[in-house]
């Protein structure tokens, strides 16, 4: 009796290191049996890629049937100008802000889906510049990324501290190291950028830093946006690469130890700095109506503060490509059209 339990046990232990075996090695293998399609994606080096490189480490592009070629930019605006001057196919991470100003210069580009939506653009200045409370922000030279939803956050914060952009000298910073830099060696008296650079900012600066959160939780949207024209020539291709992307999300979800492991390797980010990443980010695949709103109140600054020759704002439902993300993941669309 004794030796034919352990027999069951031992054929029933076989079957399940088999069963896992097969697991493991599908996981990492293409399922994708043609030749793959390659495509171009543009990014820009922010914690809001977290999907793309999760996709990237497992795999998933090549078992959907893709052959991705990155093309880095150093924000997420320059790398939807990218996509619409055709060096790429497609951005991931480029926030809704300069999606925004695309459709009110009439540019035809939608989003393909949400892989991010997160709270982590701050605002940082010099304390020997007489900074310390918000109101000293008046008369100063404040840099930013013009065009960036930095741009927009900055403006949106003076607003609720009774001021406007027309109450400091903005001054457009465009590079990495330049958000970093430019404060630190005193060449403006703040900055209003996302993180990691924004505590890289205040760490150089230590004691002489004071900054501020100006997202006021409102989240920003991290965005899969491509040309109205290529999406209509490339159905099939957006719903393999979401499907890369619902892959990413399950992986961070089933395992979030390697999928953080992954991204701070991607990224370079500091161990201090990763648990702050999984705080101030929803890392999930969607289109919901709060997108629109918020790009709505977005084109609405830009008209009050005449950074657009538009006098109305879009019906941007037009500027949203809803159908490849209701075919891969059902019920993740809440868009109302």
């Amino acid at each position: 009796m004794n030796r034919n339990s352990g027999i069951v046990i031992i054929a029933i232990a076989v079957i399940a290191l088999f069963v896992l075996g097969a697991w493991f090695f599908t996981s990492l293998t293409p399922a994708y049996s043609g030749n793959p399609e390659s495509i171009t994606v543009a990014y820009s080096p922010f914690e809001s890629t977290a999907l793309l490189w999760v996709a990237e480490d497992r795999h998933f592009f090549e078992k959907n049937g893709l052959n991705l070629s990155l093309r880095k930019y150093d924000s997420g605006a320059a790398s939807l100008d990218g996509v619409v001057n055709e060096e790429a196919d497609m951005t991931v991470g480029v926030t809704e802000f300069p999606l925004v100003r695309k459709a009110l210069q009439n540019v035809k580009v939608s989003a393909i889906g949400t892989v991010d939506k997160g709270d982590f653009t701050y605002l940082v200045a010099r304390k020997d510049r007489g900074i310390v409370n918000v109101s000293d922000l008046k008369g100063k030279r404040i840099g930013t990324t013009i065009g960036t939803i930095a741009e927009f956050h900055l403006g949106r914060f003076l607003t609720l501290n009774g001021m406007t952009m027309r109450d400091i000298t903005l001054v457009d910073v465009k590079t990495p190291d330049g958000w970093v830099n430019e404060v630190v060696n005193g060449n403006i008296d703040g900055i209003s950028t996302s993180q990691p650079y924004a505590d890289a900012a205040r760490d150089r600066l230590g004691d002489n830093a004071v900054m501020w959160s100006v997202q006021g939780r409102q989240p920003l949207f991290a965005l899969v946006v491509s040309t109205d024209v290529w999406i209509a020539g490339h159905p099939g291709t957006v719903r393999k690469f979401l499907n890369s992307l619902a892959d990413a999300e399950e992986f961070i979800n089933s395992h979030p130890a390697e999928a953080r492991a992954i991204i701070q390797r991607r990224l370079n980010f500091s161990d201090t700095y990763m648990p702050s990443v999984w705080q101030q980010n929803q890392f999930s695949l969607t289109l919901e109506q709060s997108l629109v709103s918020a790009m709505e109140d977005e084109a609405r600054w830009m008209i009050e503060n005449n950074l657009t020759n538009a006098t109305v704002v879009p019906d941007f439902g037009k500027s949203i490509y809803t159908d490849g993300l209701e075919t891969v993941k059902p019920g993740s669309v809440n868009i109302i059209r």
